[in-house]
């Protein structure tokens, strides 16, 4: 009698699952590494957003306190306009008769630190945005002395200008006005995080 019956195999797609199974495993690995690596790119990219608008917000702060020094210079110089005052350096209020400018190629940081620093008259330091303002007056002349002096070499406006007529006028028109001298304000202020801001400002008496 014939025996039909066949042995039974060997399933050979057991040990193919398997390793399919640890290639799996593997890829899963690497898709986790990959999104950790995102994930502290992310936290880092914020991280270092947050620390620029920190910044630009600081220096912004340091730019609109710098109208302080502005006004305590202008009422300085108003202060002491009469007389002959002016005509000379009074160090005590960072006040000086004639220019000094930055030499070619120097920054006006390098310029104040190397020369306006030990000039400066010093405002104060808000002690709520932890600014520190300081400022330097400089007439815009050349030299010392008396603003109407020809060897002061002042910048200043004319005295006196002519307009000519129109058709109707007769002659030339004169337009009287009074001497002024003109006096730069450089005000330096030092803030939170190494912050730095100048500004400059233009006033004539």
């Amino acid at each position: 009698m014939l025996n039909l019956a066949r042995p039974l195999r060997q399933d050979a797609s057991g040990p193919r699952m398997r390793r399919q199974q640890g290639v799996v495993l593997m890829i899963a690995l690497i898709m986790l590494v990959a999104m950790t690596l995102a994930g502290i790119a992310l936290v880092r990219s914020v991280d270092t957003s947050n620390i620029i608008a920190g910044n630009l917000a600081f220096q912004q702060s340091a730019t609109s306190a710098g109208d302080t020094g502005t006004e305590a210079a202008i009422t300085w110089l108003v202060a002491n306009s009469g007389g002959s005052t002016l005509e000379n350096d009074v160090t005590t209020g960072g006040y000086f008769a004639s220019r000094s400018d930055p030499a070619a190629g120097q920054s006006w940081d390098a310029f104040w630190t190397n020369v306006l620093a030990g000039q400066a008259k010093a405002v104060g330091k808000d002690l709520v945005t932890k600014n520190t303002v300081s400022y330097v007056i400089q007439r815009l002349c050349q030299g010392a002395g008396a603003s109407t002096a020809p060897s002061t070499g002042c910048a200043a406006p004319p005295v006196s200008s002519s307009s000519s007529g129109n058709s109707m006028g007769g002659g030339v028109i004169a337009l009287q006005r009074s001497s002024q001298v003109y006096y730069r304000i450089t005000t330096r202020v030092d803030g939170p995080r190494n912050s730095v801001s100048y500004i400059q400002s233009i006033i004539a008496l």
